[in-house]
């Protein structure tokens, strides 16, 4: 066996032992779903056993409706709940491109804004009301101010509807990651 002979057959079991490393490192990783066993699954059905709270005002509402249609894959309010989620929302809107007005007031109109919903949420489960997650979350949408006052108006609901739906998605994912353990 010459030199070169010897270097290629070090090569060649080198990157074979090199790759047999690799493949048995990744044989451990896993990747699991979300919902765990699927959509009929233990995660799925016990998002689907939750009862939300009822909401104070549109916005809350909003978010409400979007998280009753995400945790029960629309098929409305649970007839047993075995879990309550006591959510409270809050909201609002501010400027933030402000451009100088030529009229003789010292006034700024904003020409865009940002529309923050965030939520406080408590899930628990309702035989013994342990606490299975809590927390809070935000979640922000950008507005464009026209000039004409009902278009504004219009703006700013649509930004509220967008963000309380992005924030539900943000709250279902927490509490399918909750119960899916």
């Amino acid at each position: 066996m010459s030199l070169s002979d010897l270097a290629g057959f070090r090569r060649r079991s080198l990157s074979f032992v090199a790759g047999a490393l690799s493949l048995a490192a990744i044989g451990g990783c896993q990747v699991r779903p979300l919902y765990s066993d699927g959509p009929t699954g233990s995660a799925s059905t016990a998002l689907a056993a939750i009862e939300i709270s009822d909401a104070n005002d549109r916005v809350e509402q909003e978010v409400r409706n979007a998280l009753v249609f995400l945790t029960s894959r629309g098929q409305g309010e649970p007839v047993n709940p075995q879990y309550h989620l006591a959510l409270s929302v809050s909201h609002r809107t501010m400027g933030v491109l402000y451009e100088s007005t030529d009229n003789d007031d010292d006034d700024d109109d904003a020409g865009a804004g940002r529309v923050v919903v965030k939520a406080d949420y408590n899930l628990t489960r309702t035989a013994t009301g342990e606490t299975v997650k809590a927390g809070n979350r935000a979640a922000v949408a950008l507005v464009d101010f026209p000039q004409q006052e009902f278009a504004k108006i219009r703006a700013i609901r649509d930004g509220e509807n967008r963000a309380a739906k992005e924030l539900a998605e943000i709250i279902g994912a927490d509490l399918a990651a909750a119960l899916g353990r």
